[in-house]
C-alpha cells in the first residue's frame, strides 16, 4: 500500500520477549487493567469475531475452477473479494457436498441445524475449513448458512424461477453482507466519519482497478490484526452461564456440544435482549488464551513462545519488511504518537506497526476503536475490495438497500435474528422483487 517506505527491522529475541508469557503483549502481567471492568470497550464483544470472519473470507484460498480455462478467469478467481466464497464454495455443480441434493438451491446445515455439516470423523464440510478454527466462526458460518436458505425460501415464495434461485439468493446474501461490513462493521472499527468520506468521496491511498484488487500488507500483517486485542478472557455463551476461555475450551474441528451452543445475545446487542458482553480495549495486550495458543490451531512449535499470537504477528511485520507506525503516520499526514505514548519499550523512536496501531487505538480512541492511521488502513482496504469487485452492491447498484426485516438501519444483528427464525422455522415474509438487485 506505500511501498517506498523503508522497512523497520527489529531483532526478533526483542519481539519474542515483547509477545511472549510476562512480556509487554500479556495481559496477565499488566494486572493493573485485569480488574472487572477496568478494560471493556464500548462495542459489543462479537465484533473482532465477526472481523475474523471477514478476514477469511478475504484471504480465502481461491482455487481454479475446472470451467475456467482462460488464464484471466484463472487471475480473477484468486482475487480478494468479499463475497462470501467460504459460505458458497464454487456453487452446486463445483462443490455438490455443500449443497441438499433434494433442494439444491439450499446450503447443507447438520445435525438438527445446531452445527456446520460434518462428515463421519467429524471433520466441517464447509468452503474453508478455518471457519472451523473455534466455537464463534463455527456457529458465525452456521448463520450465513441458515440465512441463504431463509433467502431461498423468500424468493422462491416471490416467484423467482427455480433455475435463477440459487443465483439470486447467493447475490442477496452477498450484498446484505456487503452492506453489514461498509455500514454497520466498519463505522464500529474506524468511525462512522472516515467511512461516509470512502463511500462518498473516494479514497486517498487505496483504489485497485476492477479485478485487480490485492491485500496489502500493512493491512494484512499489521492493521487488521487489531482484533487480536480485542478478545476476551472469558466468554459467556448463555446469559447468565459459566464463563470459557476462547482457547483451550472453545476449539473447533469438531462437532459442537449442545452445552457450547451460543446464544447470539450474550455477543451481540439484539432487540429486546439485555446487552451483550463487551470486547477488551484495543491496548497492545493479549488474553492468556492468545498467548499460549493449543496445537490444534498453531501445530507443533519449536518453543513455547512460537505459540503466541503476539509473538507471531510482530515476526510476521518484521518479515515482511513492513514500515514503523511513527514513518507511516508521518508519511500521510498524521501525527505520529510520541515515545511517551507508545511506551512500548522498543529501543529507539520507531515502533513496529501493529503494536504501534494497537497503542494508537488506546491513546487516540480510548481502545474503543482504531486511531486515525489504522482506520485508513482498514476502511480504505475493505471498501476498496469492493469497489474493485464487479459484482458488489457498490458497483452493480449503489442504490440498492437490505431488504430482510430490520429494527433500524439493517445491520449484523438483523442478519442473525432472521437466520435465527430460519433455524427455529418461524421466519416470515417474502423479499419485494424490485429490491432483490
Amino acid at each position: 500500500m506505500f511501498p517506498g517506505l523503508p522497512p523497520l527491522t527489529v531483532d526478533e529475541r526483542v519481539l519474542i520477549d515483547a509477545g511472549k508469557r510476562g512480556g509487554l503483549c500479556d495481559r496477565a502481567a499488566a494486572p493493573e487493567v485485569v480488574a472487572r471492568g477496568l478494560d471493556e470497550a464500548r462495542e459489543a464483544a462479537g465484533w473482532p469475531l465477526f472481523g475474523q470472519f471477514v478476514a477469511h473470507d478475504v484471504t480465502a484460498d481461491r482455487s481454479p475452477l475446472a470451467s475456467h480455462a482462460d488464464a484471466a478467469a484463472l487471475r480473477n478467481v484468486r482475487v480478494p473479494k468479499l463475497n462470501l466464497e467460504m459460505v458458497h464454495g464454487a456453487g452446486p455443480a463445483g462443490s455438490p457436498f455443500l449443497y441438499d441434493v433434494n433442494n439444491p438451491a439450499k446450503l447443507l446445515t447438520g445435525d438438527g441445524g445446531v452445527d456446520l455439516p460434518r462428515n463421519q470423523q467429524g471433520t466441517a464440510l464447509i468452503g474453508d475449513p478455518r471457519d472451523d478454527v473455534h466455537l464463534f466462526i463455527a456457529t458465525l458460518h452456521l448463520a450465513f448458512l441458515h440465512a441463504h436458505n431463509g433467502l431461498v425460501d423468500w424468493l422462491r415464495a416471490d416467484g423467482i424461477a427455480e433455475g435463477d434461485l440459487y443465483a439470486e439468493a447467493r447475490r442477496a446474501l452477498v450484498w446484505h453482507y456487503q452492506w453489514i461490513v461498509a455500514h454497520d462493521f466498519l463505522p464500529r472499527v474506524c468511525g462512522t466519519d472516515a467511512v461516509l468520506r470512502l463511500l462518498t468521496q473516494g479514497p486517498r491511498f487505496f483504489d485497485p482497478p476492477p479485478g485487480e484488487a490485492f491485500i496489502p500488507l500493512e493491512f494484512a500483517d499489521a492493521a487488521y490484526r487489531y482484533g487480536h486485542s480485542q478478545i476476551r478472557d472469558h466468554y459467556r455463551l448463555v446469559p447468565g452461564g459459566e464463563p470459557y476461555p476462547l482457547f483451550p475450551d472453545l476449539v473447533g474441528f469438531g462437532p459442537i456440544p449442545a452445552e457450547h451452543r451460543v446464544d447470539w445475545a450474550v455477543l451481540f446487542d439484539l432487540p429486546g435482549r439485555l446487552p451483550a458482553q463487551r470486547a477488551k480495549r484495543i491496548d497492545g495486550r493479549l488474553p492468556a488464551s492468545l498467548i499460549a495458543l493449543p496445537n490444534q490451531v498453531v501445530g507443533d512449535v519449536p518453543a513455547a513462545e512460537f505459540g503466541s499470537l503476539a509473538v507471531r504477528d510482530m515476526l510476521r511485520g518484521n518479515a515482511t519488511d513492513l514500515p514503523s507506525g511513527e514513518d507511516l503516520a508521518r508519511h500521510v499526514g498524521i501525527e505520529p504518537l510520541s515515545s511517551s505514548e507508545v511506551g512500548s519499550g522498543f529501543a529507539g523512536a520507531a515502533t513496529p506497526l501493529w503494536f504501534y496501531l494497537l497503542k494508537e487505538a488506546e491513546v487516540r480512541e480510548d481502545g474503543d476503536r482504531l486511531g486515525p492511521l489504522g482506520a485508513l488502513i482498514v476502511s480504505e482496504v475493505l471498501i476498496g475490495l469492493l469497489r474493485a469487485d464487479p459484482g458488489s452492491w457498490l458497483s452493480v447498484h449503489p442504490s440498492w438497500k437490505p431488504f430482510l426485516p430490520a429494527r433500524d438501519t439493517f445491520g449484523l444483528a438483523d442478519l442473525l435474528t432472521f437466520a435465527g427464525d430460519v433455524a427455529a422455522g418461524t421466519a416470515y415474509g417474502h423479499a419485494p422483487a424490485a429490491d432483490v438487485g
